[in-house]
């Protein structure tokens, strides 16, 4: 099969764009001395995992129980699940530890510290701490922090693995200067809060960081032991427009059909709309220069921008998009087949049951991977 051949939209992933994401963020991690534990919340495949960690320990990071099943049955049994787990996932959680995971779960207070304690099954934990997203975590809280690493401490079958932080508003940066401060502050404040837990006498083995703007950005990772970056994988328009990466290095692309012209209003629209490209926009990170509507189009074969053009509307199932030359109503007839390039790589692909795989200068579809939806 060719990417000529697909039914649209469908969900394609160039391997080698994949493969060189993975070799770089690996190369960063070494070169910080960190252990990279990439997180999966974008791939949400065993296959993408596997290209991610090789080289590395193994360990990887989930946004849902269900990709951390997954992901264990697939091989990967160094697990965080990096989000605060509330007392009624405990014995799912503790199922998966019970089959052989090494499975740390996240929190932030007191009470799930004291749940957990409580709770018949084994738990490693990590404290989240906030350094400035101000989305979850123990906000500097000393007196919190130290109260729940004494529970965890004193807990008969469960143990505190560690603290972990994330500066998602990092995404907010637009200068190197920017994301350098930040990612100080990310590994500034994860590193306190460790020596703080330690100080009183408690183990902290683990200190976890990581956006993919920080570990590209931090000037040192000194204090820390692992980072946890996962968009870089997959790449977007968003990661690009703030140099994450480059435009080339976006792998996960939407091919979309043109299914019909207005040319009295200078549109087409395509058959990928909100639900097949989410409806996230980069002007609302980048402001109007960075605007890239809802997905930027590409040629087909080549991955390649197409004159610049955007989506610049949305409705369930229809893209539309503005032409401001009429020529390009030759060049895109009814039935042509484009890539669209996604704003938000991670709430794109969450449309998606699995990857079209292709290699980079091929047309062919080599492989289909799997992906693990749901929670």
């Amino acid at each position: 099969m060719k990417l000529s051949d697909l039914q649209t939209p469908c969900l394609i992933l160039d391997k080698s764009r994949v493969e060189r994401n993975c070799a770089r963020m690996s190369a960063r991690a070494a070169a910080l001395g960190v252990a990279l534990r990439p997180h999966m919340k974008t791939g949400k495949s065993a296959e993408i995992a596997r290209i991610a960690t090789a080289g590395q320990s193994g360990g990887v990071t989930v946004s849902t129980l269900a990709e951390a099943d997954y992901l264990f049955e697939h091989g990967f049994a160094d697990i965080l699940y990096a989000v605060s787990i509330p007392p009624s996932k405990l014995d799912r959680a503790a199922a998966l530890t019970a089959r052989g995971a090494d499975l740390k779960v996240l929190i932030d207070s007191v009470e799930v510290a004291e749940a957990i304690a409580a709770h018949p099954g084994t738990h490693a934990v990590m404290i989240e701490v906030d350094c400035g997203e101000h989305r979850t975590g123990v906000d500097q809280d000393n007196d919190r922090l130290l109260a729940i690493a004494r529970i965890l401490d004193t807990a008969p079958r469960s143990r505190l693995a560690g603290v972990m932080t994330h500066a998602g508003h990092s995404y907010r940066g637009r200068t190197p200067e920017d994301m350098k401060a930040v990612a100080a502050t990310e590994r500034d404040t994860a590193v306190a809060m460790a020596e703080l837990i330690r100080a009183d006498g408690i183990a902290c083995p683990i200190v976890s960081v990581g956006s993919t703007p920080t570990t590209l950005y931090a000037d040192h990772l000194d204090g820390v032991t692992e980072m946890r970056p996962g968009v870089y994988t997959l790449g977007d328009l968003f990661q690009a427009g703030i140099g994450s990466h480059g435009i080339d290095d976006i792998a996960a692309t939407v091919v979309a059909s043109v299914i019909s012209h207005n040319k009295a209003r200078g549109t087409l629209i395509l058959d990928a709309g909100g639900i097949a490209l989410s409806k996230d926009r980069s002007t609302e990170a980048l402001g109007e220069k960075g605007d890239m509507g809802f997905g930027l189009l590409a040629d087909l074969e080549t991955g390649k921008p197409l004159h610049n053009l955007t989506i610049r509307g949305t409705h369930q199932e229809h893209g539309e998009v503005h032409l401001p030359d009429p020529a390009l109503f030759a060049e895109l007839p009814i039935g042509a087949r484009v890539r669209v390039l996604p704003n938000h790589v991670c709430m794109t692909v969450a449309a998606y049951e699995n990857y079209e795989v292709f290699e980079e200068g091929s047309d062919e579809i080599i492989a289909r991977w799997d992906r693990r939806n749901g929670w």
